[in-house]
């Protein structure tokens, strides 16, 4: 096909999906042409009138184009910066976008929602035809099932591309990947395009604040909440306030905030921000397992849940008190130390200049959601204390579950999400390799940094060729159970329990 027809067939293509208004068809064509830099429109007579091809095909024939005549090296860095500029000549202005939410939103909050899911996927801002590669799967544990991903969605980097952006110069503009500044903008070697990007305001508690999807979802609406301001995370009664002024505004998502400290926040620690969706995270399923009243808060009803990680769930009908009962319990944690339970609020470390100052250890991840009418917080303790031993963290994945899992447990996964790296696609494929042709698991690099874990299983299990995929894949979700319980501050044991039971009694 020339490239007179892929213009004209992804001009279709927007029409089909709200992207291109009937009276804009030829003036979307003449800037396509111009972005190609061709000055004639002459498209096949067939074109886009058969078969409707899935957008990333349509793209991927106009970037094989655009690289065969010079317009852009052959790279994924190149190939991505320039299939955003060309859906951003399709995407609505800021204006209108917004505009549609609001009409959806006064059908209903889930119509706003949907329309606006919708438009990010159809105008290849979620890339979903990446995100199908992704593999997912849940599984059985002490705690329930677990939901378990190997992210293959984000491309691996081009030696190129990275050589190119390392030679860049820096550029504070936009600050960081969550400012509103990167909505429109073209990008470079070291920052992706966002022509295709919008976003929607929103104000939380008096402060404006603007939604937006996360381009490699991890879950379902998997959306991004984050201030107007470049300003830090900071995890107090305002934080709680606004995750539940949220859930009230948007009855059918969920929403939390990563902790605000490093090691335990996972997350971009310099731009305050939560993140939601449209999922039901194992952690929801989770039962209360010891119930209690909270003195001075009436309607809050508080308990500890069955979970890996040390959580409290409150719930009640009236946001102020219950902003008010989680404040109570962040300010109690921030201060709470118990040196039997190796829970340190604070330690005194030295600075450059030889002066000691405080260092805070304890914070809390928050989770609001909707539930049967009433709010719902989930309060997961969290503490990023260090030791000679254990240099990533006491309260972080122990060396021996790291070639699974080896960075930060932020929101997501303390949820009962596991998100794992891509390299573990490759690595699982050999071992399962090796393992039914009875190999020695040391004597390849691929399958070595997993030798002892699985040598444990196998004498467990009686495995063949038909159940070694669903084997290998329930005991990926067991190692990330461990990690859970290793990123709990309180251990499931009688004596971590007690200890937990203290710090509920001291509030």
């Amino acid at each position: 096909m020339n490239i007179s027809s892929l213009i004209k067939e992804l001009t279709e293509y927007g029409m089909r999906k709200g992207l291109v208004d009937p009276p804009d068809e030829v003036y979307t064509i003449n800037r396509l042409l111009e972005l190609f830099n061709v000055s004639e429109y002459a498209p096949d007579e067939a074109a886009g009138l058969s078969d409707e091809r899935e957008l990333h095909l349509i793209l991927s024939d106009m970037l094989g184009y655009a690289v065969e005549n010079k317009l852009i090296e052959d790279s994924t860095a190149n190939r991505d910066l320039f299939d955003t500029k060309i859906m951003g000549m399709l995407a609505h202005p800021p204006l209108v976008i917004r505009a549609k939410f609001s009409v959806a939103y006064q059908n209903s909050p889930k119509a706003a929602t949907d329309f606006y899911y919708d438009f990010a996927k159809a105008v290849n801002y979620i890339r979903t035809d990446r995100i199908a590669k992704d593999e997912k799967w849940s599984a059985k544990t002490g705690f329930g099932d677990l939901d378990i991903t190997i992210n293959l969605s984000k491309p691996e980097k081009d030696p190129r591309d990275i050589a190119k952006a390392g030679a860049a110069k820096k550029s504070g503009y936009p600050a960081c990947l969550l400012c509103r500044e990167n909505e429109g903008y073209a990008g470079h070697m070291g920052h992706p395009a966002r022509q295709n990007h919008r976003i929607i305001p929103i104000i939380l508690n008096n402060e404006q604040y603007y939604l937006q999807y996360s381009p490699y979802v991890y879950y379902n609406e998997h959306c991004i909440v984050f201030n107007e301001k470049h300003i830090p995370m900071k995890i107090d009664k305002d934080a709680f306030i606004k995750l539940l002024d949220f859930v009230r505004q948007f009855p059918h998502y969920m929403v939390g905030s990563n902790a605000d400290l490093p090691i335990v926040g996972g997350s971009i620690l310099s731009h305050d921000h939560f993140q939601g969706g449209r999922y039901e995270f194992p952690m929801v399923r989770a039962p209360y397992e010891k119930e209690f009243e909270l003195p001075g808060f009436p309607g809050v009803h508080a308990g500890r849940i069955k979970w890996p990680m040390s959580t409290l769930r409150l719930r009640g009908n009236d946001e102020s008190v219950l902003a008010d009962a989680a404040d109570h319990i962040l300010s109690s944690w921030r201060n709470y130390t118990d040196e039997e339970a190796y829970i340190f609020a604070y330690t005194d470390e030295k600075g450059p200049d030889g002066t000691e100052t405080k260092v805070p250890h304890n914070t809390i991840t928050p989770i609001a959601r909707m539930r049967d009418g009433e709010y719902e917080l989930d309060l997961v303790l969290r503490n990023n204390i260090t030791t000679d031993d254990l240099p990533l963290g006491v309260y972080h994945p122990h060396p021996e579950y790291h070639h699974i899992k080896k960075e930060n447990i932020g929101l997501i996964e303390v949820m009962g999400l596991a998100i794992l790296p891509a390299r573990l696609k490759t690595e699982m494929a050999a071992l399962k390799e090796a393992i039914l042709a009875g190999a020695d698991l040391n004597a390849n690099d691929l399958t070595r940094p997993h030798a002892d874990w699985a040598n444990g299983f196998i004498k467990n299990h009686k495995i063949n060729k038909d159940n070694i995929d669903a084997i290998v894949r329930d005991e990926i979700a067991l190692v990330f159970m461990h990690v859970l319980e290793d990123a709990g501050v309180y251990k499931r044991t009688a004596e971590g329990l007690s200890a937990f039971d203290k710090f509920i009694d001291s509030l």
